[in-house]
Order: C-alpha cells, then structure tokens, then sequence
C-alpha cells in the first residue's frame, strides 16, 4: 500500500464512537491506500504480559522489565498475530517503516533482541490489528467517529495507556470531555 497523508496519524475516538472496541480508543494508523487502512490501537490492554508471549514462541527473558512488559490488543482482526511497534532502526526481517521514527515489525527476530535486552529503544507489543476497507476510514471521518492528529513518539512510548486517549487529543488543543457526543450537518 502506498502511504498517505492519514499514515502516521493516530485516530482519537470521537465521544459519541460507541463501538466497544474502539470507544475511547487511539490506534496508530499504519497505513492507508486505495486498498485501505491498517493500524494498531495503542491504549487497550490485553490479558496477557510479554513473558506470555514470549513463553509461546519457545522464547524466555531474564529481564523483569521484559518479562512483565503489558502486551496490547492491537485490534480484533487477526488478534493471534502479533506486532512489534518500535522506534526505528535495527535490521529485523520484516520491518514496515511508518516515518522515519517509527516502525512495525512482525518477525520473531525482533523479539529474541527484545528478550535478549538488544531491541530498539522503545517497543509496544501487539495483538490483533485494526482494519478498514476501501473508502470505510474516509467514511467514517465523514461520519465523525474519528480525529487524527500527527503521531507522538513521546505520547507513544512514554504515556501512561489510560491517558493517551485525552493525551491524544490535547495534542490537536481539544478537551474531549467538553464534545458533544453526537454530530450534525449543516
């Protein structure tokens, strides 16, 4: 998919989006072409810690901080695959570059660094994605399900999960407690 001008843009969950799998929710939009959107929410948790995931590949850290690491649901398509949301560098398998500072990756050689202590600086762990057909993310913009506003490395990795929706947000000068949770058109 050719990139756009919506890839690198988090999606902020208007009030009035009800879906539950997107209510309050942010997703890093990967990537958005005529064949349509891919991304990976970045504030749901899911039940399971990296040492979890890690311990299904046959894999294992010694680090504490790997081992307890929250591993995200990234979306409900697919949600046994998983994803490695990273800062950008390192030669891994099968990388995708988002910007210049942001990557996603979907090899296992990504998470032996990780489990090693050699992975990139920052990482998310996701389950699952988010997908949108052809014309289905356009529509639902139109519709007023959705904000976008540029990507945040820092929003990205150092944000506490359940702040990053309002967080998101704020990044566009919008208090999301002060929205209506319906749309109208003039």
């Amino acid at each position: 998919m050719a990139a756009s001008p919506l890839t690198n843009q988090f999606l902020i969950a208007m009030p009035g989006l009800r879906d539950p799998t997107f209510a309050r929710g942010v997703a890093l939009l990967c990537q958005h072409g005529e064949d349509g959107a891919m991304g990976l929410m970045i504030n749901r948790l899911s039940e399971y810690r990296l040492g979890d995931v890690l311990a299904q590949m046959n894999l294992q850290s010694n680090l504490s901080e790997v081992v307890d690491a929250p591993v995200l649901i990234g979306g409900p398509v697919q949600p046994e695959r998983g994803f490695v949301l990273h800062t950008a560098g390192g030669a891994w398998e099968s990388s995708f570059a988002i910007s210049e500072q942001i990557s996603v990756t979907t090899s296992r050689d990504i998470l032996i660094a990780i489990a090693a202590g050699n992975g990139p600086r920052h990482a998310l762990v996701a389950l699952g994605y988010s997908g949108w057909s052809p014309g289905q993310l356009e529509q639902e913009l139109v519709d007023n399900h959705w904000l976008t506003a540029p990507a945040d490395e820092g929003l990205l990795f150092e944000t506490p999960l359940d702040e990053r929706w309002q967080a998101a947000a704020h990044l566009l000068g919008v208090n999301l407690s002060q929205l209506a949770s319906h749309a109208g058109h003039a």
